[in-house]
C-alpha cells in the first residue's frame, strides 16, 4: 500500500532537526531501529549507524545531540503512533463498555506492520520499547524530561483510557494504576513470552495475554 504520509508529531525539544524533513532524517530512523533492535541500546552507536546509512556520524548529531535522545524520540513516536491508532479504534463507538474493549485490544494485541509509515518497522520497535524504554523512564533526570513533556503522549493515551474507565463505573478510584499496569504488564509478559516462557502463561498461536488484561480489566471495574 502507498505511504500515506500521515505524520506522527514528537516533541521538537527532543531533536536538533526533525528526522520527517528529510530523506536522511528518515533513514536514520528507520536504520536506528533496525540497528537498535539486533545490537541493544548499550552496543548501539552513531558511528555504526553512519556506516548502515551511509553517511558521516557527525550528519547524524545535526540530528539528535546524542543516542539517548534518539531512543527518547522512537519512544515518542512509538507513543503518537499508538494514540494514532488507539483514537481511530474508538472512533465512532458510542457504548463506554465497546470503546474499552477496543482500547485494550489496542493496548494488548501484538503489533503489526503499519503500511501508513513505510520507514517505520512497527514489530522491530516494540521490542526497543519493551527492552530498552527503562533506560529513559529510571534515570536520574527522568523528573527534567517529564516537565520538558517528553512523556506527554504516553501520559495522554493513558487518560483517554482511564476516561472511558470512569464512564463505566465513575466510582472506580484506580483508573490510572489500572492502564499503567496493563500498558506495562503486556509489554513484560510479551517479554517473558520470548525469553523466559516459564514466566508466562503464553501459548503460541493463542493471545493469551490480551485475553488475560481483557478479563482483568473489566473484572476489576465492576
Amino acid at each position: 500500500m502507498e505511504d500515506l504520509q500521515i505524520n506522527i508529531n514528537v516533541n521538537s525539544e527532543i531533536y536538533l532537526r526533525d528526522p520527517y524533513s528529510s530523506e536522511l532524517g528518515h533513514k536514520i530512523i528507520s536504520k536506528s531501529i533496525e540497528l537498535m533492535d539486533e545490537l541493544g541500546f548499550e552496543a548501539f552507536t552513531f558511528k555504526k549507524l553512519g556506516k548502515q546509512i551511509g553517511s558521516p556520524e557527525s550528519s547524524i548529531y545535526r540530528y539528535f545531540e546524542n543516542k539517548h535522545m534518539l531512543l527518547i524520540y522512537l519512544i515518542g513516536w512509538y507513543w503518537g503512533w499508538l494514540e494514532y491508532t488507539l483514537v481511530f479504534a474508538m472512533t465512532n463507538i458510542d457504548s463506554p463498555t465497546q470503546k474499552l474493549e477496543e482500547a485494550i485490544k489496542v493496548l494488548t494485541h501484538p503489533i503489526a506492520i503499519d503500511s501508513s509509515f513505510s520507514h517505520i518497522n512497527e514489530i522491530q520497535l516494540e521490542k526497543i520499547i519493551i527492552s530498552e524504554s527503562v533506560k529513559v523512564y529510571h534515570r536520574k533526570d527522568v523528573d527534567n524530561a517529564n516537565e520538558k513533556g517528553y512523556f506527554k503522549v504516553y501520559k495522554r493515551i493513558v487518560q483517554r483510557v482511564c476516561d472511558v474507565v470512569l464512564q463505566i463505573n465513575p466510582k472506580f478510584e484506580f483508573p490510572h494504576m489500572l492502564i499503567t499496569t496493563v500498558i506495562e504488564g503486556v509489554h513484560q509478559q510479551r517479554y517473558f513470552s520470548q525469553h523466559l516462557p516459564s514466566l508466562t502463561d503464553f501459548e503460541k498461536g493463542k493471545d493469551n495475554i490480551s485475553k488475560f488484561y481483557t478479563q482483568m480489566v473489566f473484572k476489576v471495574i465492576a
